[in-house]
């Protein structure tokens, strides 16, 4: 491959990916050891645009770190509260309380940015009583100006 440039392609990308194995070995603060910081950096680019990681979800990232762990469920109930309580959090069915986040994050090391819900709510997501009296008042009100009132 020639000079490097801005990747655009599949077959520029095989190419440059081709080019960083051959420089490999290149030593830091040689020309061969720079052209392999521009080719590693061009490909960080192209792959960003092109295969994006989307972040794990918070279930995923605990099961993760029991894996890494070697942990049981029952490992998580001092995080978590009771064994169903964690098992609810692990099969999606709860929604994790901020203590649970400082928890988990203090005690396994898990980033609390990943165990942060963001964007849309886990299906099995159980609902707040505050989001439930909300729904319950506004359906009253619904239902209220429905109703034809009569006299004065």
């Amino acid at each position: 491959m020639s000079c490097p440039k801005v990747i655009k392609t599949a077959a520029q990308h095989e190419a440059a990916l081709k080019r960083i194995d051959e420089l490999i070995d290149a030593k830091p603060g040689t020309p061969a050891g720079d052209e392999f910081e521009l080719w590693s950096a061009l490909v960080y680019l192209y792959e960003n645009e092109h295969y994006p990681i989307a972040p794990a979800d918070p279930v995923s990232a605990i099961k993760f770190r029991m894996e890494q762990a070697g942990l049981s469920p029952s490992d998580l109930i001092p995080y978590l509260g009771s064994k169903s309580r964690v098992s609810e959090v692990l099969n999606g069915k709860r929604g994790l309380s901020l203590a649970m986040i400082r928890a988990l994050s203090a005690g396994l090391g898990i980033p609390a940015e990943v165990l942060l819900e963001t964007g849309k709510t886990s299906p099995g997501r159980r609902r707040t009583a505050g989001g439930a009296r909300y729904r319950a008042a506004t359906a009253t009100a619904k239902a209220a100006d429905r109703v034809p009132r009569y006299g004065g």
